[in-house]
């Protein structure tokens, strides 16, 4: 079966491959699918690998290799070497005069019987002050480690 998507890079391209291998200062994926597009280039100065011996050689899946080209076909080189970012948007689980009210707390005296507030005492307290319905111990760890 023929592949569907077939890499061809141009002069500049491949030239702007190599240099990003040479330095070597790239995020390792990145340098990976850098070479996986070099060894999968059937233009004529490209060495036109299989899928199988780029995996083999680069000791990735051939899924990786399949979807490095068909990224590179459908959307380009950037998009081929570069992580996607994620297309979900979370909402806040806390506004700012919660997150006051949290640290507020976190910065007072911890309940009778405890040497010291936990993250768990906190959401605890939160949820019994009724500034919010329910909230977990996480939030308020990423809450904080946001904050400081």
């Amino acid at each position: 079966m023929p592949k569907k998507y077939i890499v061809q890079l141009a002069e500049p391209e491949r030239a702007y491959l190599r240099t990003l291998i040479g330095q070597g200062v790239a995020p390792a994926r990145t340098l990976t699918h850098a070479r996986i597009l070099l060894k999968a280039d059937q233009s004529e100065a490209g060495p036109s690998w299989k899928d199988a011996m780029i995996a083999d050689a680069l000791e990735v899946h051939p899924t990786t290799v399949a979807a490095v080209r068909q990224t590179y076909v459908m959307a380009g080189l950037e998009a081929a070497l570069t992580r996607k970012t994620p297309d979900r948007q979370y909402r806040r689980k806390l506004d700012g005069e919660q997150e006051a009210q949290l640290i507020a707390l976190a910065c007072s005296a911890p309940p009778d019987g405890h040497a010291r507030w936990t993250l768990r005492l906190l959401a605890d307290h939160l949820v019994r002050l009724e500034v919010v319905d329910t909230i977990s111990y996480e939030t308020v760890r990423q809450t904080f480690k946001q904050t400081t």
